[in-house]
């Protein structure tokens, strides 16, 4: 193999762009999703103190949704109601508004069973609004398109959201879990800055198609996930029994023998976190940042001692022969199990 120097960290200075907009943000931002769904109950106070902290360390890019705390597919959590998640955030951030970037989304909607899809130019410009208000702020960072509405054009969608940046109500478009063909064409209508989607050492099937694409159009990758739904923190062990209000007992790389099979490679990447001096979580991230684009990946926590590990991130070296020795360890024809349940 090969010796090739160490990447340099991203350091504490270090942003990323958000497509052209603009906007940069510290290279690990934080989801707050969890603070109100799919991963147990949550502490509204710790989750408060954890988003002024985060600020504190510098993090400066904080992703919600106006759908994160209502009804939701995990069997025994309570909804929260539509927009709990928002509230919560626009509470963290009181007084520090301009320290920091949010991103939020609009288009999913509870349901009687699931969630529907709204995409409509009408229902786009008063999803907006709502958020505006319920996150006490005059304009939103990033706006994502969350989830696609079948039954409306995506040129349509992503025109109204390219009024509400000509009014000042947004300052850049985001799409989120999209193909390829779909980035195309919200692209040819208006300048899109950034893709959130899942993407992770575990999770690698936008390497095809999707992460090319955003390379050549100049779009940012969110990654979503980042840690593999904590799996490549190396805390969930073989065997590991999910309670039910946990989004992971639904996931089929979670279950059974797919767990068995998809841990075996996140205790090669403890053995390489361990001789260097890092966590896997920190490695994991390094990974993602040490790609050929620009990358904010917004891992989830609703504890300090996570959004400090995070951080730390950064601060891990990776020449390309690492960078080439993990994403082996990875192979994606060796993970196990899809995305979420079909």
């Amino acid at each position: 193999m090969s010796r090739s120097a160490p990447r340099p960290p991203a350091g504490a200075r270090a942003t990323v762009p958000l497509g052209e907009s603009g906007l940069r943000v510290h290279p690990i931002g934080l989801g707050c999703m969890g603070m109100s769904q799919f991963y147990g109950e949550a502490d509204r106070a710790e989750s408060i103190t954890t988003i002024r902290t985060a600020i504190d360390l510098g993090a400066d890019f904080f992703d919600t949704s106006d759908v994160y705390g209502a009804a939701t597919p995990v069997p025994g959590q309570p909804s929260l109601g539509f927009g709990h998640n928002e509230r919560l955030l626009g509470e963290a951030v009181r007084g520090r508004r301009d320290e920091v970037v949010i991103g939020t989304k609009f288009s999913a909607k509870p349901a009687a069973h699931g969630m529907t899809f709204d995409g409509s130019p009408e229902y786009v410009a008063s999803a907006c609004d709502a958020s505006l208000t319920r996150l006490g702020t005059d304009r939103i960072d990033v706006y994502y398109y969350h989830r696609l509405d079948p039954g409306v054009p995506v040129e349509e969608t992503v025109g109204a959201m390219a009024d509400l940046v000509t009014a000042g109500k947004i300052r850049a478009i985001g799409l989120s879990h999209v193909p390829a063909e779909v980035i195309r064409a919200a692209a040819a209508v208006a300048p899109v800055s950034v893709l959130q989607s899942e993407y992770s050492l575990w999770e690698r099937s936008l390497e095809a198609e999707i992460l090319p694409m955003c390379r050549r159009l100049g779009i940012t990758l969110v990654p979503y996930s980042p840690l593999g739904r904590a799996a490549l923190t190396g805390k969930v062990v073989s065997g590991t029994e999910f309670d039910a209000t946990d989004f992971r007992s639904t996931v089929p790389k979670f279950q059974g023998e797919n767990l068995v099979r998809n841990l075996e490679p996140v205790a090669a990447l403890r053995e390489f976190a361990e001789r260097r001096g890092f966590t896997p979580g920190q490695v994991a991230l390094a990974w993602l940042l040490a790609q050929p684009m620009h990358v904010a990946p917004i891992p989830g926590t609703k504890r300090v001692a996570y959004v400090r590990e995070n951080l730390g991130a950064t601060a891990v070296p990776l020449s390309a022969d690492h960078v080439a020795e993990l994403s082996r360890l990875f192979d994606p024809a060796a993970i196990h199990g899809g995305q979420y349940a079909s």
